[in-house]
């Protein structure tokens, strides 16, 4: 385990989760695996995986029960049916974040500018520049002034 975890590790763990818990695995009432076991899985400390499972719980997606951990809400628990801005840039940042990962984006690649993902997204140009600005927090884009942002070397690489 690194005991100085890079910036925005929680962040790249909840979406993980988040995804998960959107493909429906788990399934709404199951629980989610403990802090233990999360942070093993990902080689963190169960503090970043609290911060991420706190994230989640901040958005309804999961809740503490007493004796069986956290587990996914139910749609109908959720807040808000609609997308609030916060969750569509982590939605826009880990769409991208996976294309880096998978290798859709290779190292030095250019990213879809701030404009295409208004357009693709139907988002705000300023939910689009918290995407890109989550992503090249945590290394794997990097913007060059005039020309855009590309993934970094290490891209594929991260989780």
């Amino acid at each position: 385990m690194n005991p100085r975890t890079p910036w925005g590790t929680c962040h790249q763990i909840a979406d993980a989760l988040r995804s998960r818990i959107y493909a429906g695995a788990p399934a709404p009432g199951n629980a989610l695996p403990s802090e233990a076991a999360l942070g093993q899985e990902f080689g963190v400390s169960r503090t970043t995986v609290r911060r991420a499972l706190a994230e989640l719980e901040a958005e309804r997606l999961v809740k503490a029960l007493p004796g069986t951990g956290r587990v996914v809400c139910a749609p109908e628990e959720r807040t808000d049916v609609h997308e609030s801005p916060p969750s569509q840039y982590r939605r826009i940042a880990s769409d991208l974040r996976e294309q880096i990962t998978d290798g859709d984006l290779a190292p030095g690649a250019a990213l879809p500018s701030e404009a295409a993902l208004v357009r693709q997204y139907g988002v705000s140009r300023g939910t689009a520049r918290q995407a890109l600005s989550e992503l090249e927090g945590t290394g794997l884009v990097v913007a060059v002034h005039g020309k855009g942002r590309f993934v970094t070397e290490g891209g594929n690489g991260a989780r």
